[in-house]
């Protein structure tokens, strides 16, 4: 199959200067009766989706986008991909919901994702499927850990990002989502992540010999450190909401020994960096590291279809529990099986590795020439771009962040923002090297107009 058969053609293609009319008239009618709570795109794009097909999406005017946010690496196969939906079609008619009863596509799953588990959980991973966001996978890691260690406390990373239900907020370290809500989840204590470009310490890497996790290991072995010895440490291999922050490579192998040596158990949150997205099948094999506990969702439901799991060493499977009614969702499932045979058949880790390489040096060239570009930085097609005032004292620049989003918008390219100012660049790993081109082309535009 080749790739450039995935998309809608051509694209991008601007017919009415979006949001059109029946763009804004949608865009009105949910922001009338819709609840707020949980409405964040759409007032940052005014986009008002029709279909989507590949790497591109249609609004509701007729206008055509290159997605470079792939649902934030939901869509790692492309949307509405053939042969997924084939598979869904198929099973639609014989099975939706079985609860936790077997069926041969909820076993070939399970099979499937312990054949490509990282490190030492190939073959032997146990899988705990529950509801159907990655916020509940986290939940279920949460339980094992406390379970099987007997303690309630953990530690967590600045900037990270692990859910919004109670607990995974208090795992995740935005205080925009804190201000506001009573505190409920003691014992989260946070140190800071290897975002080498904005220090907490005041080194430089590789001259720092890794002073954060030097901290770390004193916060857990300290008895004066304030902090009881945590049931785990939980991180992002690379940190998505935080920023595209990619640390170095021994980093989490170096995290992987401290936690082993002080009876701690990792939990490795690949949930935005998994199934081919960073040019592995898990963010964690970059360094040849194997957590306890690993939790997955968004591109495991294939295209779109809500399913997460947490996946965890054999030894830990001692009794604990943890349930949904959506842990049966079988299309779910099914989309997901088959995802990951698209992935295997077509190479996608491999692709995502040569295309990341490829965006990461035109936006590399790009920085050079900009006012306001600090830093390029990712793995795979999991990219950031971070926008400083100036490139002495880093001030960070949100205010051009979303100028160039709007601008890119616009011209009929869909990008998002995260971290302090960066914007975040997850395509679907289908998209082709045409379409990339044409992207970067009207990114690399929307910089230069944004920056005059």
């Amino acid at each position: 199959m080749r790739f450039s058969e995935l998309h809608f053609s051509p694209a991008p293609k601007i017919l009415v200067e979006p949001p059109g009319p029946k763009a804004k008239e949608l865009l009105k009618k949910q922001l009338e009766i819709e609840g707020k709570a949980a409405v964040i795109y759409p007032y940052q794009i005014p986009l008002a989706i029709d279909s989507a097909l590949g790497a591109t999406i249609k609004d509701v005017d007729g206008n055509t986008y290159l997605d470079f946010v792939g649902g934030i690496a939901v869509m790692n196969v492309g949307s509405a991909n053939p042969t997924v939906l084939k598979a869904v079609e198929k099973q639609q008619s014989k099975l939706v919901h079985a609860l936790d009863f077997p069926n041969t596509n909820r076993i070939e799953l399970i099979q499937k994702l312990r054949e490509i588990a990282p490190g030492n959980l190939k073959g032997k991973m146990k899988i705990t499927f529950g509801g159907p966001t990655g916020s509940d996978a986290v939940e279920a890691a949460i339980k094992c850990a406390k379970f099987n260690t007997k303690r309630y406390g953990f530690i967590a990373f600045t900037g990270s990002y692990h859910g919004q239900t109670t607990f995974t907020q208090a795992l995740s370290s935005s205080t925009k989502y804190k201000k506001d809500n009573i505190p409920t989840v003691p014992e989260v204590h946070f140190v800071p992540y290897p975002y080498c470009y904005r220090c907490a310490f005041g080194t430089f890497y590789p001259d720092c010999d890794l002073q954060c996790l030097k901290y770390l290991e004193d916060v857990i072995t300290n008895p004066y450190s304030g902090v009881v010895k945590p049931a785990a440490v939980i991180t992002e291999a690379i940190q998505g909401e935080g920023g595209i922050i990619v640390p170095p490579d021994e980093w989490l192998l170096e995290l992987r020994k401290i936690c082993s040596k002080n009876d701690v158990l990792l939990i490795v949150d690949e949930i935005q960096t998994g199934f081919a997205r960073t040019g592995k099948m898990f963010a964690c094999e970059h360094s040849g590291v194997t957590p306890d506990i690993m939790t997955i969702a968004k591109a495991i439901g294939g295209i779109g279809y809500p399913l997460s799991a947490c996946c965890y060493d054999e030894r830990l499977d001692t009794g604990w529990a943890h349930m949904g009614t959506f842990r049966g969702n079988v299309i779910a499932m099914t989309a997901g099986l088959r995802a990951v045979k698209f992935m295997q058949e077509h190479r996608l880790a491999e692709y995502a590795s040569e295309m990341g390489e490829k965006i990461l040096k035109q936006l590399t060239d790009l920085a050079d020439e900009s006012k306001y570009i600090g830093e390029v930085r990712g793995k795979g097609m999991m990219i950031g771009i971070e926008f400083v005032k100036n490139k002495n004292n880093k001030i960070p620049y949100g205010e051009i962040v979303k100028d160039i989003r709007i601008k890119c918008f616009k011209k009929g390219l869909i990008t998002w923002t995260s971290g302090l100012s960066t914007i975040r660049l997850l395509p679907p790993l289908v998209i082709t090297e045409e379409q990339i081109d044409k992207g970067l082309e009207i990114l690399a535009n929307a910089i230069k107009e944004a920056e005059k």
